[in-house]
């Protein structure tokens, strides 16, 4: 008889250290297959740093990073990447004086499938069709929730089993905002793995499965989305207003 499948993605009593500075304080963090799971928390309570670590900007200083069960505590971007874990970075970083063609084939370096790539990036211009329409545009000419989405369409063209995302939704129009979501709701029912960093809680829950609060480098709550939308105490205390 099998046993019980191991979470594609774990935190186990993982540290993170900057110099002498702590950020993240043995956390625990399991997304399973499938799953669309957000961590919030204010500014420096280490989201960001929970994301660079798992795809190995940074390495931890104790505990582990589990994928699909194996280690990956140790391993260079270049090779989480391959493995399926694709991370979209705060602040879009997109090529400004590259189209925007150019920025969603840079996405797909490490691929060869030709055809593959090519389906993917139907799906990119399907999921925002407005960069279909400005395929040939500048990247840098784009407006901020326009470089967001080809931000997000960029690490799409990875072809990740688990993308992560680190505050999408940051100094966008509500409007721009609803729509961003929209498209990861839509990769979410398509089966994608998503571990979405935002500061807007409410927009995040709404779409997600789970939540995970962090504070100061520790989870200090969690539930599922319907629980943590309820509790008025915790946005009060942690989310904010949104």
């Amino acid at each position: 008889m099998n046993g019980p499948q191991a979470p594609l993605l774990e935190l186990r009593n993982l540290v993170v250290r900057y110099g002498s500075i702590t950020a993240l304080h043995g956390i625990n963090l399991k997304v399973q297959a499938g799953e669309l799971v957000t961590l919030l928390g204010a500014n420096g309570a280490g989201k960001s740093t929970t994301l660079r670590a798992i795809s190995g900007l940074i390495h931890p200083v104790g505990g582990e990073i589990l994928w699909h069960g194996g280690l990956i505590n140790r391993l260079r971007t270049e090779r989480t990447v391959k493995l399926g874990i694709s991370h979209c970075p705060e602040g879009r970083r997109v090529l400004s004086r590259q189209s925007v063609a150019d920025n969603l084939a840079l996405g797909a370096w490490l691929r060869r499938n030709k055809v593959a790539i090519a389906s993917d990036l139907e799906r990119c211009y399907a999921l925002f069709p407005r960069l279909a329409e400005r395929r040939s545009q500048l990247a840098g000419s784009l407006s901020g929730g326009e470089q967001q989405m080809l931000a997000i369409s960029r690490s799409l063209m990875a072809r990740p089993t688990l993308l992560m995302l680190d505050e999408p939704s940051l100094g966008l129009a509500p409007r721009l905002v609803a729509e961003v979501m929209a498209a990861l709701s839509q990769l979410h029912r398509d089966g994608l793995t998503i571990l979405l960093v935002e500061q807007n809680a409410q927009a995040a829950l709404t779409i997600a499965d789970r939540g995970l609060v962090l504070e100061a480098g520790s989870i200090s709550a969690g539930g599922s989305a319907e629980q943590l939308l309820a509790d008025n105490s915790l946005q009060a205390s942690y989310l904010g207003a949104n």
